[in-house]
């Protein structure tokens, strides 16, 4: 059987329209196999959970520059619980405080700061996904 790739939504929410690590990151994705749909900078959380659906993706990942990565994730993760998505994988990356990782991490994200390293959200990626289809499979 084959495995499909792994479908990532890149976005950038919000009027933050510095989206250079957004797009190196979602490089980095598409060249480890992955199928990257980046969605634009001034991204509102509606449209991000709507490409999210439409897509089928098994994750999401933003970039947050602004300061308001907060608002964002909060927005984000009650909308994808509110549309039947609460088991995408959540990430994100910018520049995000240290006092905010434990309250990030408490909604469900991965946080990958400024100078995170490429081959680490790969594998991250990669390796949480595998496990979540291997945990979804029916037994025979």
């Amino acid at each position: 059987m084959v495995t499909p790739p792994i479908r990532i939504i890149v976005a950038k929410p919000g009027l933050d329209g510095h989206d250079r690590g957004a797009k190196v990151v979602a490089k980095a994705l598409k060249e480890a196999g992955m199928e990257v749909i980046y969605t634009g900078r001034h991204q509102t959380v509606d449209a991000i959970v709507a490409a999210t659906v439409q897509e089928d993706a098994e994750a999401v990942g933003l970039s947050v520059l602004s300061g308001a990565h907060m608002d964002y994730c909060t927005r984000l993760r009650r909308r994808l619980d509110e549309e039947g998505a609460s088991d995408v994988l959540l990430l994100v990356g910018g520049t995000i405080p240290e006092a905010d990782r434990a309250g990030l991490e408490q909604l469900g994200y991965r946080v990958f700061g400024t100078g995170s390293h490429l081959g680490d959200i790969v594998e991250y990626v990669r390796t949480e996904v595998a496990r979540r289809r291997t945990a979804g499979q029916e037994p025979a």
